[in-house]
């Protein structure tokens, strides 16, 4: 198990990650989900032993290792920014951690080439990265990481360099090879899709703070305040102000949208309350929602879906619709928001009530 205990990391004067509390179990899957410069990496290079922490401890199986120089930890550490040695073969970059610990040629091969099989890299095991592409480049790292075995493996947004194919493909069976060697496996992203394409747990990352850490599906169901439905929301995250009232969401004294049974205890009075773009639609979704009339401000058409921004009073929200949508600007238009899916936030940003 790997223990954070009130660890923070402060650089000339300007904290970075506040005091933060974290323990991961071996054999699980720990996503760090957050926006550029929200801390994630940071956070990975103080669990590396990469920084030393500003206060607080660090914890690895029970031993504290807080002052432990990365080259003592069994640590594997793949960034977007992929690091191969120049000069070595494939082959050579991939079997280097392996001839370090003094394995066998043998065992050594037989590695090296199924990573490298798993990774579509067996036609190049002979070239240099120079004469590769970036996608390849960025796969010999994370070869190189595989055959490590360490007890904690980094990636920092490891896939973005990468074809939509191969991505996916590595999205799936990443976690399943981590998982099988018991190595503690953490993953950085900036995308909540990603974070759910890989499942096991997600810790939601702002400015520093971790808001919210548990099963990924749980942070992204029953978020604990706006900050993390926000976090956990591409498109972004609708809001609209509101006064519950009984059982409607009032504007102005006139019911907006119809309050869900899993919000039917939250007290009357103001509260913002979000929803998820693909919460909206043209139709209802198994025949529940509420019927509202908005403004179209532009859509965006991107393949086999439709982004439409649209503007209710004071609020504007996006709609992700399934199929090619190109809808006038100005133009009204009728929308449903599945209300079983809202979400309702305090003046304080909690969430004041369950969700469906």
């Amino acid at each position: 198990m790997l223990e954070m205990k009130n660890i923070s990391k402060v650089v000339g004067g300007e904290t970075h990650i506040y005091p933060t509390s974290l323990a991961l179990e071996r054999g699980s899957l720990n996503v760090l989900l957050g926006p550029t410069l929200s801390g994630k990496t940071s956070l990975m290079r103080l669990m590396a032993g990469l920084d030393k922490p500003a206060s607080g401890s660090l914890h690895f199986d029970g031993a504290d290792v807080t002052g432990l120089p990365v080259q003592k930890r069994s640590v594997a550490m793949v960034y977007q920014q992929f690091i191969n040695y120049p000069a070595m073969t494939v082959y050579d970059n991939i079997a280097s951690p392996m001839r370090i610990k003094g394995l066998d040629n043998a065992t050594i091969d037989r590695e090296v080439r199924k990573a490298a099989e798993l990774l579509k890299l067996a036609p190049y095991l002979d070239r240099t990265p120079l004469n590769l592409s970036g996608g390849q480049q960025q796969r010999t790292a994370l070869a190189r990481a595989i055959v490590k075995n360490a007890d904690l493996v980094l990636l920092d947004e490891p896939l973005a360099n990468l074809d939509y194919k191969l991505r996916e493909e590595l999205r799936e069976e990443l976690p399943k090879i981590f998982a099988a060697s018991g190595a503690i496996f953490v993953y950085a992203t900036t995308e909540p899709s990603e974070a759910l394409l890989l499942g096991g747990n997600t810790a939601t990352l702002s400015k520093g703070r971790i808001t919210q850490f548990g099963r990924t599906i749980d942070v992204y169901r029953r978020p604990a305040d706006i900050v993390t439905a926000r976090t956990f929301a591409d498109p972004p995250l609708n809001t609209i102000e509101l006064v519950k009232s009984g059982s409607q969401f009032t504007l102005e004294g006139k019911p907006v949208l119809s309050v869900p049974r899993h919000l039917a205890a939250v007290a009357d009075g103001p509260c913002t309350v979000a929803f998820q773009p693909h919460h909206i639609s043209f139709g209802r979704q198994n025949g529940s929602g509420d019927l509202l009339t908005v403004k179209t401000a532009i859509s965006e058409i991107a393949g086999s879906e439709s982004f439409i921004h649209v503007g209710f009073a004071d609020a504007r929200w996006v709609m992700l619709a399934p199929g090619v949508h190109d809808i006038e600007p100005d133009a009204d238009l009728e929308i449903f928001v599945d209300t079983r899916h809202l979400m309702a936030f305090g003046p304080d940003g909690r969430a004041t009530g369950g969700t469906a």
